[in-house]
């Protein structure tokens, strides 16, 4: 197995990205035990078999930075659901693209 330079020699990380992504992952994994994710299905999920899902996404990316800073102060909570849903933005543009090759 060839191995990266990343595996030989550590990051600097100047923004504390390696710190922050594993409290992003943290904050994911808790939205899969919370109220929105009953009988294994998220809202999302509905959302995106109805063919909204993109919409949806970046409609809710714009919300929280929009609301930053307003409702409950500066709250770290909604940076991470700005970064949530960008995140799943991303993995529906993944698929839109995919299917498109497809057809």
């Amino acid at each position: 197995m060839k191995k990266k330079i990343s595996d030989i020699i550590p990051i600097d990380y100047k923004f504390n990205e390696d710190k922050l992504i594993e409290d992003f992952k943290k904050y994911i994994d808790k939205t899969y035990q919370g109220h929105y994710s009953k009988n294994s299905f998220q809202a999302s999920e509905f959302i995106i078999d109805c063919g909204h899902g993109m919409g949806f996404f970046m409609g809710n990316v714009l919300k929280y930075a929009q609301r930053y800073g307003k409702k409950d102060g500066y709250n770290r909570a909604d940076i991470l659901k700005i970064l949530h849903y960008a995140l799943m933005a991303l993995h529906q543009h993944d698929i839109n693209q995919s299917e498109e090759k497809n057809i």
